[in-house]
């Protein structure tokens, strides 16, 4: 088989995040601009291409005084590094639809690698456009001190403000390119 080039559908994809927050609840948010290039035959997935570019200063956690601090210097640094970005370099295949995901995430300038938990969710034929479709979900953990985002302040009943463990969780729709 050969890989096929699928974009992004981004009104039908959305990549989230969690965090801890005053370690009794967790503060969630998402990032509304990012695209991929995904070369991939769906019947082997091993031997996929993937990059994921983000756009740091798209982080939406629906309160604008936190996005603007996770914009500044404390956090992703936007005005020095505006992109945050996923290269894949290896992907192994666990189940029948499950693949481990590794590649080096690019934060803040800092880059370590990470594995994602994947679920290809199948693929289908657009009714609207005819276009084959493809859906793909997973998540992974990090750690944002890993990253550089070390900022935190304590709390009145002890502990921290933010949790150390940031879930990053994405579904992907992707349309195979003609």
């Amino acid at each position: 088989m050969t890989r096929t080039t699928w974009s992004v559908d981004t009104v039908h994809s959305e990549l989230g995040f969690s965090v801890k927050h005053m370690m009794i609840s967790k503060a969630k948010g998402s990032f509304d601009s990012f695209d991929a290039v995904i070369e991939a035959d769906v019947d082997n997935l091993t031997d996929s291409k993937i990059e994921v570019t983000i756009d740091a200063s798209s982080i939406n956690t629906r309160n604008k005084d936190r996005d603007d601090h996770l914009r500044s210097g404390d956090f992703f640094d936007v005005e020095n590094h505006p992109k945050i970005t996923f290269v894949a370099t290896d992907i192994k295949k666990k189940s029948d639809n499950n693949y481990d995901v590794t590649g080096d995430l690019t934060i803040r300038g800092t880059t370590n690698p990470v594995t994602a938990d994947v679920v290809f969710e199948g693929q289908s034929k657009d009714p609207m456009s005819g276009n084959t479709v493809a859906g793909f979900s997973g998540g992974t953990k990090i750690s944002r001190k890993d990253f550089g985002l070390t900022w935190n302040a304590a709390v009145e009943t002890g502990g921290v403000l933010i949790g150390d463990e940031i879930k990053i969780n994405f579904e992907i729709e992707a349309h195979k390119e003609a």
